[in-house]
C-alpha cells in the first residue's frame, strides 16, 4: 500500500532515490520496480533483513529491470551517511512525527538531494492523529511512538525553513482511520473484536482492490485521509522559482 503517489512524485530509470525511514520498504520496492537505484534506510536492523530479501526475490523474479540497483543500510536520519546532493529523489514516508529533533532531519534530507531534485513527505493528519492520541495515550507514548502531531501549515513551514519548495500536497488512506479510532478506542494491546474485524476488511482491500472501496477513498481522503502527503523540491540556485 503506497502513500506517495508516484504519478505526482515520478521515478525513472537509473534515478538515485533515498528512502528515509523506509520501514517494511513499500515505497523502496516502487522505486526498484520502476528502474532507480535505491537506497532503503532505516534503524531496524531486523526490518531491513526482510526488506533485503525481498530486493533479491524481486530480481530473481524479474519484477526489476536488470539494470536497476537496490541495498538496504543502517542508518540515523540525524547523521546520514552521504554526501551533499547525492540523490535525485528522497522520500520520508511517516518518519518525521517519531523524531525529537524533526528540524535536524529535515536539514539532512535536503542536504542529500541534488539541486532540481525531489521529496516526498508523508505525516500522520492533524485531525486523525489528534483524536487517536485522545482515546489513547498507549497508541503514542512508547518507546519509538509519535512525539508530535503535524498541522499542514507547520509542516510546510518548516520545509521551506530546511531549504525546500513545496509544490503540492493531497491526504491518503482515509478507509484505515476508522481501524485506529477502534484500536484507540477499544484497546492498542487487545486482539480481536471490531478491530480485527475491520483489519481482515482492509486486508481483503489491499488484495482485490475493488472500484468501490477506490472510488470510496478517494471521496474520504480531503475529508478524512490518515496521512498527509507533501512533495516539494531542492531549488537551483539561481532559477528565480516561488515557493508554494
Amino acid at each position: 500500500m503506497l502513500t506517495v503517489d508516484f504519478d505526482r512524485f515520478p521515478v525513472g530509470p537509473g534515478q538515485a532515490v533515498l528512502d528515509l525511514g523506509c520501514g517494511g520498504g513499500r515505497h523502496s520496492f516502487e522505486a526498484y520496480r520502476r528502474g532507480a537505484d535505491v537506497v532503503a534506510l532505516d534503524t531496524d536492523a531486523e526490518t531491513l533483513d526482510d526488506v533485503h530479501a525481498f530486493f533479491e526475490a524481486m530480481a530473481r523474479e524479474g519484477e526489476a529491470p536488470e539494470f536497476a540497483k537496490a541495498r538496504t543500510l543502517h542508518g540515523d536520519a540525524l547523521d546520514l551517511p552521504f554526501g551533499e546532493d547525492a540523490f535525485d529523489r528522497v522520500i520520508a514516508a511517516e518518519v518525521l512525527e517519531h523524531i525529537p529533533d524533526d528540524t535536524r532531519a529535515m536539514a539532512e534530507l535536503t542536504r542529500v538531494v541534488r539541486p532540481g531534485g525531489l521529496v516526498a513527505v508523508t505525516v500522520p493528519r492533524w485531525f486523525p492523529e489528534r483524536i487517536c492520541w485522545a482515546l489513547s495515550r498507549a497508541y503514542h507514548e512508547v518507546e519509538g511512538g509519535h512525539v508530535r502531531i503535524y498541522s499542514r501549515r507547520t509542516l510546510l513551514d518548516r520545509l521551506r525553513a530546511a531549504g525546500l519548495e513545496p509544490l503540492g500536497s493531497h491526504h491518503a488512506h482515509a478507509l484505515h482511520v476508522p481501524y485506529w479510532w477502534l484500536k484507540c478506542l477499544i484497546g492498542v494491546d487487545r486482539e480481536g473484536g471490531l478491530p480485527r474485524a475491520y483489519q481482515r476488511f482492509l486486508e481483503w482491500d489491499l488484495m482485490r482492490q475493488p472500484r468501490s472501496t477506490r472510488l470510496a477513498d478517494q471521496a474520504l481522503n480531503p475529508l478524512m485521509g490518515k496521512s498527509l502527503v507533501v512533495y516539494a523540491r531542492k531549488p537551483v540556485p539561481g532559477d528565480g522559482r516561488v515557493a508554494a
